[in-house]
């Protein structure tokens, strides 16, 4: 097992992996090397008998136990391990780590790492017996996060854990990963010496352009660079090798030929280098140097930016870090960036700058062999320097994660993204660049819209509302007055604010008395607000602290042009000073219908735009977020009747009997549903004529007969349903009707009660390894192939997606008069069993017939496939 790497809370990276019988010597000299005090509570005794059979125990092969190992810098430092017994869903935890490694979280890491492997081989809870004066070891159980009850009984203290991870041991691994990320990419983000391997003598190169930007730049600490062939370049001293510096650098910025990495890589990781820049590009379409890099970067113990790569940036006027070869340098700002492609990279940060932005910090990731976006998620949870992260991604590691720490973040600053590979020419540009599967459209806008992530499609548009975002407050809430001195503008405005769901309301009463007194008998005191073109600066500014004072109005969207009177725009930026200073902290975007520049700042905060299109959809995104940061977080509740041992028996059975997966039959569906207290119609399978004519007499009032024939999916369209039939005869018309159609490859038939007309509705999941099941709702029966009345979000489904995936509709009065709360429900429980049955590929329940009290499934497909469980919760670094 070649293990996975994870950070310990101190930031540095352990290879946790299980142990075999080649490592019976090395978890022997760990247990004998513990102080007398470690090995009195651990074996509750000074001298614990034969160390060297124990230690063969704990490594050699067992159904019954498993004992995982931490690694650091190549030394084992902590072993656990856990026995079943006698009960299979229990088992005995020990642990044991390194006197002085403890208290760095090896332990934690690696009891998170055992309960996984213990859950993935149907163990539910650990117990333990520690003495009672180990309150380390308590203190360990405690803090996982796990519910973990204690039963006291003397020197000894009984432990139970059960393992099923819960939101709050969520919550404590995420906690945990931040906190050691965060001190893993000090050292990257903030370093105190940085090498640069592969600088060259004369200019044009990317190493001496990375060089000579880092002592252009300022930057703070030491600078060395490794060059063979030269002494000193850019004032800047060199040296022969990595090995032959006279320090350990912080950073490591690498950029030599590519055939030349792996060396330059294996020499890092000898010299204990803590983080490595790889700019150089070429690695990863080569197999043996992809290989050997993935492999050095394994066992290395250091974090890596790329291969294929920008650079890396940090404008504290502290660090003043440029490692970078953009085109100019960053300007300093507010503005976290992380992209894939160092060319985006360029592009965005120079529009940010162009429109008075700056970065905090920047990353391009490149290949992302390690150091990702959720990497940055982390960081700038606790970074003060940044107030709006900015992410341009083409591919997710770990989907999973990235919408837990991108919700976290959220709810901090915004979190604006670029959209990426939405046509399928661009998913293979992107898969083609990254050598990474880019994320299907659908499934991305749905983890970002959940995660409150903002999404945009242009850099534009990005540009637009990082800058409003940035420099103005959010909106209370989605109701805007737009002043204007030119009416068309107001109007264009109008148009675009109900384009976005933004409200554009008449006047309050106060307001429009305040705007009478301002302005002359010939100005429309609608709103749009048009002042006239005949209106100063001062009362046109005058207009907009109006609104900014009015409860009535969330933003406000000042429109001018300049005229032979003067120009309106110029006193709005005082205004705005004046009212905040008032504590008036009402948004305001301007739009100068004849400035040059699509975007720029006026004074230190005004975000003015030549186009309303632009500003007004900036304005709406800002307003939206606000929306979401208000909406309640949202629970997965504890839903009853849900029998997960009778689905998964179903389930488990089935791929027995199919390994590679199939259609489940109906009756089998209907059993599945209804172990998710799913309702669902009865449903009676048929073989023949005679045999549905047998289920007619046992089901009381009309009936439905639906045909089972090869290749049918949509049963409807295909001539294979029956509605409405009443008596014996009317059945076994229908029956041969179809027998007719379907010829040899109809293969049964299916009886069910006849359901009362109702909204028919469609509820579905789709599986993805990578992201989970994808929920789907929309309009069903006749309607189900208008596919833009569909929405979805993905699992787990909480109390208020629920709720939020109804109102999404886009066919809102569909929805009248029906019990939403009970459709709700089942699409609460529907995400229920697609989160806890990874093996549903695919779920299709149309039509989901909805009433004034209840609903009902009355037809359902279920696919199932086998599937590779993992954990996405555990810690583990990329390679």
């Amino acid at each position: 097992m070649t293990g996975v790497r994870a950070l310990l809370a101190d930031g540095r990276v352990a290879l946790v992996r299980r142990l075999t019988p080649a490592d019976t010597d090395a978890v022997c000299l760990l247990h004998k090397a513990l102080p007398e005090r470690d090995i009195y509570l651990r074996f509750f005794t000074l001298r614990p008998p034969r160390l060297e059979a124990f230690a063969d125990h704990l490594t050699a092969p067992d159904v019954r136990h498993a004992t995982l190992g931490a690694h650091v810098d190549g030394v084992l430092t902590g072993v656990a391990t856990y026995e079943v017994v006698a009960d299979p869903a229990e088992a005995e935890v020990a642990l044991a780590v390194d006197h002085r490694q403890q208290a760095h979280g090896v332990g934690t890491l690696l009891l998170e790492h055992l309960a996984s492997l213990a859950r993935e081989h149907g163990i539910r809870r650990f117990v333990a017996d520690v003495l009672a004066e180990n309150t380390g070891m308590l203190r360990v159980f405690h803090d996982l996060g796990l519910p973990c009850e204690v039963v006291r009984g003397g020197p000894e203290v009984r432990v139970v854990v059960p393992l099923d991870p819960d939101d709050r041991y969520l919550d404590s691994v995420t906690d945990r990963e931040v906190r050691a990320d965060v001190a893993s990419l000090a050292r990257l983000l903030r370093p105190r010496s940085i090498a640069v391997v592969g600088a060259g003598r004369r200019p044009g190169t990317v190493g001496h352009a990375i060089l000579q930007r880092l002592v252009e730049a300022g930057f703070t600490g030491r600078i060395m660079a490794v060059n063979p062939n030269a002494v000193e370049i850019a004032g800047v001293r060199c040296y022969p090798s990595v090995p032959e510096l006279p320090v350990v650098p912080d950073l490591t910025v690498v950029a030599v030929p590519a055939a030349a990495v792996p060396s330059v890589l294996a020499e890092c990781a000898r010299r204990k280098a803590p983080a490595v820049v790889v700019i150089t590009a070429g690695i990863t379409g080569e197999e043996r140097l992809h290989g050997e890099v993935l492999g050095t970067v394994q066992g290395g113990g250091f974090r890596l930016v790329g291969p294929n790569c920008l650079g890396i940036v940090n404008t504290d006027p502290d660090i003043r870090l440029d490692a970078s070869f953009s085109d100019r340098p960053a300007r300093a700002g507010d503005v976290g960036v992380v992209t894939q492609s160092g060319g985006a990279g360029i592009a965005l940060v120079d529009q940010l700058a162009a429109a008075g932005l700056g970065v905090s910090t920047m990353v391009s990731t490149g290949d992302k062999y390690d150091v990702s976006g959720n990497d940055m998620l982390r960081w700038w949870e606790f970074d003060d320097a940044t107030r709006v992260a900015v992410l341009y991604l083409e591919s997710f590691g770990n989907p999973r994660k990235f919408s837990r720490l991108a919700r976290r973040l959220a709810r901090r600053m915004p979190v604006v993204a670029l959209r990426t590979g939405t046509s399928e020419v661009a998913r293979r540009a992107a898969a083609s660049h990254t050598a990474a599967g880019a994320t299907p459209a659908v499934t991305r806008d749905a983890l970002y819209r959940q995660a409150g992530v903002i999404a945009v499609d242009t850099l534009t548009d990005l540009t637009a509302t990082v800058a409003v975002l940035d420099k103005q407050p959010l909106p209370d809430g989605l109701r805007v007055a737009v002043i204007t001195n030119a009416g068309g503008g107001g109007v264009l405005a109008a148009d675009q604010c109900a384009a976005h769901h933004l409200h554009v309301r008449p006047p309050s009463k106060t307001l429009r008395a305040a705007l009478g007194s301002l302005l002359p008998a010939t100005a429309s005191l609608g709103n749009p607000i048009d002042t006239t073109a005949a209106v100063s600066a001062v009362e046109f500014g005058r207009c907009v602290r109006a609104a900014m004072d009015d409860v009535a109005v969330d933003a406000v969207l000042a429109i001018t042009v300049p005229t032979a009177l003067g120009d309106p725009s110029t006193e709005l930026a005082e205004i705005i000073v004046k009212a905040r200073a008032a504590g008036r902290n009402t948004p305001v975007v301007a739009v100068r219908l004849t400035q040059p520049e699509s975007l720029r700042l006026v004074g230190a905060e005004l975000p003015s735009f030549a186009e309303p299109a632009v500003a007004v959809a900036a304005l709406a995104r800002a307003a939206h977020y606000g929306q979401w940061l208000r909406r309640p977080a949202g629970l997965v509740p504890a839903l009853a009747g849900i029998d997960v041992v009778g689905a998964r028996e179903l389930v488990d059975g089935f791929l027995a009997d199919h390994s590679d997966g199939g259609w489940l039959s109906a009756p089998d569906v209907t059993t599945l549903l209804r172990c998710f207290g799913i309702p669902a119609l009865d449903v009676i399978a048929a073989a023949d004529e005679d045999a549905a004519a047998a289920a007619f007499q046992t089901l009381s009032g009309p009936v439905a007969l639906k045909a089972v024939a090869r290749g049918l999916l949509h049963k409807s369209a295909g001539g294979g349903v029956a509605l409405g039939i009443t008596d014996e005869s009317q059945l076994r018309d229908r029956a041969k009707s179809m027998r007719t159609h379907f010829g040899g490859d109809l293969l049964g038939y299916l009886v069910q009660p006849m359901a009362a007309p109702g909204r028919e509705l469609l509820v579905g999941v789709v599986g993805d390894a990578s992201f989970g099941p994808l929920v789907v709702f929309g309009l069903g029966g006749t309607d189900t192939d208008v596919i833009d009345k569909r929405v979805s979000c993905l699992v787990p489904v909480t109390d208020v997606d629920s709720h939020d995936l109804l109102r999404a509709l886009p066919a809102p009065k569909a929805l009248a008069g029906v019990d939403v709360d009970a459709v709700a429900a089942t699409v609460m429980r529907v995400g229920r069993l697609a989160e806890l049955l990874p093996e549903v590929a695919e779920m299709d329940l149309n039509p989901l017939i909805a009433y004034a009290t209840g609903c009902v499934i009355a037809d359902a497909r279920i696919l199932l496939r086998p599937v590779e469980r993992t954990d996405a919760t555990l810690r583990a670094l990329r390679v």
